[in-house]
C-alpha cells in the first residue's frame, strides 16, 4: 500500500485492516507509514472484527 493514500475508501481500509489482523503489519506501523492516529486504526479494526463476527458474539459452530 502506497503512503501518498490523500481518500480512504472502503476497499483501502479493508485491505489494511486485513493486514493488521493477519499480522503483516502492525498499527504502530500503518501510522508511521499513513500519518494515521493509533486510535482511529484501532477503531477501524475493532469495526473490521465486529462485521466478521471474530469477537464471537454469534460464533461459529464447532460441532460436526
Amino acid at each position: 500500500m502506497g503512503a501518498s493514500i490523500k481518500r480512504w475508501t472502503a476497499k483501502r481500509k479493508t485491505a489494511l485492516m486485513i493486514e493488521i489482523i493477519q499480522v503483516k503489519t502492525t498499527v504502530a506501523k500503518a501510522n508511521r507509514s499513513f500519518d494515521l492516529s493509533p486510535s482511529e486504526i484501532e477503531g477501524w479494526v475493532d469495526d473490521a472484527k465486529r462485521g466478521m463476527d471474530i469477537e464471537g458474539d454469534r460464533g461459529f459452530s464447532t460441532a460436526a
